[in-house]
């Protein structure tokens, strides 16, 4: 379909029991262009859900993380204490 939109390959006629005229093609590549364009121009918004579902993860871990080091030095002072 990319090479059709580049003008690499010419897209065959429609056979005419699907009922599509090639005007109709021609719209929808023009449209799927177009769209294509504004999206270019618009950029990326914000993050994608998967993204923002890793962000979230990557908190999450790393407040964990954070505790657990806290509860280790928490145990290795109780342990000198008793220790030394």
């Amino acid at each position: 379909m990319l090479a059709v939109l580049a003008g690499e390959v010419r897209f065959p006629r429609p056979p005419r029991n699907e009922k599509v005229s090639e005007q109709s093609i021609h719209q929808w590549k023009s449209d799927f262009v177009e769209a294509g364009k504004v999206r270019l121009i618009a950029g990326r918004v914000g993050p994608s859900t998967r993204e923002q579902q890793l962000e979230t993860e990557v908190v999450e871990l790393a407040t964990h993380w954070g505790e657990a080091h806290l509860e280790v030095r928490v145990w290795k002072k109780s342990a000198e204490g008793r220790l030394g």
